[in-house]
């Protein structure tokens, strides 16, 4: 049992509780100014202890900036492009708030009112990813019996991400583009088949099957930082996808001369090509060709968004859409491009009035409504 005695000091009379840790062995806290004080702090101690919660004080006096580093390297693993907005997140924002502030002393009321400051001038998926990084960091420091609970998980007010519209090419505006465009099989491979930007430009001369009309995706070339890194696909997934037969002709122009694993869209020093932005302050070959083709203001992983359009107005049903694109589930494919659907719904009602009025239930409908 605990234990509380008094010791005297400049400032006057404190009192010590002295305990045994689950593990058996004997700590103290000093430094009570009152004995009721104490005695609550050791009447604590000892329900915590029955009840498995008890946090040793010493593992919480550890910063949030020394368990940082142990938190990102468990997300080494992640794909560079995702890597790169965690450590920016913890460098740019978490860190100067909460670096030298210990885990123990962390309260869900100042996580909250520096989402609320972070909001006023950050978009929300800026603000959650900051978040996120805070709320992932104390979790582990949950799991490492450092704080009882996450006080981060605790806020109750979180920005909400807003869904940006999609903006779809008709076919005419894509051809104009293309023909506008330094790359224009590029154009279409991206408009028509929906690969995205890192895998269009890491396709080889092996993954494309003129016979066929289909593009092996089995890499994807991002440029992270100023840097191309070349790894997989999102999600580790190797995909086949079709393309029309009128862009057979523009490949097979991308493949004359070269080797089997030369790339079919080289950037100008042979390597991958860089991202082709759209911002005023990086003007790219796409760019131009937007503007020259009059077309709206998009980015070329807004093709993606034209790809599908493309494919669902062809017929395509949401499983090939997904194939296609590369998603995890159907399911995923219909959040993204639930708009694209909506046809399927008056689709749905006509089947229905068709499978009704061709029953017995509707002939007696419609008899019923004639004798009336």
């Amino acid at each position: 049992m605990a234990t509380v005695e008094s010791y005297e000091t400049k400032a006057g009379r404190r009192y010590r509780v002295r305990y045994r840790t689950p593990d058996r062995r004997q700590t103290d806290k000093r430094g009570f100014t009152t004995k009721r004080d104490a005695e609550r702090f050791a009447r604590t101690v000892e329900v915590s202890k029955d009840r498995g919660e008890w946090i040793d004080p010493a593992d919480a006096r550890v910063t949030v900036a020394e368990l940082a580093p142990v938190w990102l390297d468990g997300k080494a693993g992640l794909k560079p492009s995702s890597f790169r907005p965690l450590e920016t997140a913890w460098r740019v924002h978490v860190s100067p708030r909460w670096g030298t502030v210990l885990v123990g002393e962390v309260r869900a009321s100042e996580v909250q009112a520096w989402v609320t400051e972070l909001s006023t001038g950050r978009s929300a998926s800026v603000v959650l990813r900051a978040y996120g990084v805070l709320a992932g960091i104390l979790d582990m420091a949950v799991k490492d019996r450092r704080i009882l609970t996450n006080p981060a998980r605790l806020v109750d007010t979180l920005p909400k991400r807003t869904k940006k519209p999609h903006v779809y090419l008709s076919h005419e505006q894509v051809h104009a583009v293309a023909d506008a465009a330094k790359h224009p099989a590029l154009v279409l491979v991206l408009a028509y088949c929906g690969l995205r930007w890192g895998e269009a430009v890491a396709l080889r001369v092996k993954d494309v099957d003129l016979q066929r009309r289909r593009l092996t995706v089995h890499e994807n070339a991002v440029e992270v930082g100023g840097r191309i890194h070349v790894g997989t696909p999102k999600g580790h997934r190797v995909r086949t996808v079709p393309f029309p037969r009128f862009l057979g002709e523009r490949l097979a122009g991308q493949l004359e001369g070269k080797a089997p694993g030369d790339l079919v869209f080289p950037g100008p020093d042979g390597g991958h090509m860089r991202t082709a932005r759209v911002h005023a302050d990086n003007y790219s070959w796409f760019a131009s060709a937007l503007e020259k083709a009059g077309a709206p203001r998009v980015t070329p992983h807004d093709l993606r968004h034209t790809a599908a359009s493309f494919a669902v107005s062809a017929g395509a049903n949401v499983k090939a859409v997904q194939r296609m694109l590369g998603h995890s589930s159907a399911a995923m494919t219909l959040d993204v491009y639930a708009d694209l659907f909506d046809k399927d719904l008056d689709s749905v009602a006509d089947a229905l009035d068709q499978a009704v009025s061709g029953s017995s239930v509707g002939r007696a409908w419609a008899d019923g409504a004639a004798r009336a």
